[in-house]
């Protein structure tokens, strides 16, 4: 006599539902490293630089006498706006990672803004009213470079990397 088998499905310790969060969970991860990776990569090396960045804020504007750049220090805890320091020379010792924000705060001739500092390989977008950018990079290389634009020639300043 044969005997017949019963066939019982086995339950599997693992479920469909499990897979589909673990296989989430991963690419969520994974995009997250990535994100911090390419962050973590300033404009003018090639390799990830994980330290905290010296932020330096330039505000791009203009008043009677034409277009300028403003410095907004945040070195002593307290933002400060001073007029007085147009097209300002910003001092940053070597190797600093720099987090350079730029901001158009011409709002009366709603003129397009850049910044450009070639040594280190910076140059932002054309920046409308109120818009800003970030770009960071690493003062690698001691000596004073100067920043300036492309849109509004008398717009410069200087960037010096003290040893």
């Amino acid at each position: 006599m044969v005997k017949k088998q019963k066939n019982k499905a086995k339950s599997s310790p693992v479920s469909r539902g499990m897979i589909i969060t673990v296989a989430v969970i991963v690419a969520v991860v994974a995009g997250g490293v990535y994100y911090i990776w390419n962050d973590a990569i300033p404009v003018n090396v090639d390799h990830p630089v994980f330290a905290t960045s010296s932020n330096v804020y330039i505000l791009a504007t203009h008043n009677d006498q034409g277009y300028y750049y403003d410095e907004q220090s945040t070195k002593t805890g307290k933002k400060s706006i001073s007029s007085t320091n147009v097209d300002p020379a910003i001092h940053i010792p070597v190797g600093t990672l720099v987090a350079l924000h730029v901001i158009n705060e011409d709002k009366d001739t709603s003129s397009d803004q850049d910044l450009n500092i070639d040594a280190f390989n910076v140059h932002t977008k054309h920046l409308k009213y109120f818009e800003a950018q970030t770009i960071k990079f690493l003062a690698n290389k001691a000596g004073t470079y100067s920043y300036y634009s492309v849109i509004h020639p008398e717009m410069k300043g200087t960037l010096t990397v003290d040893p």
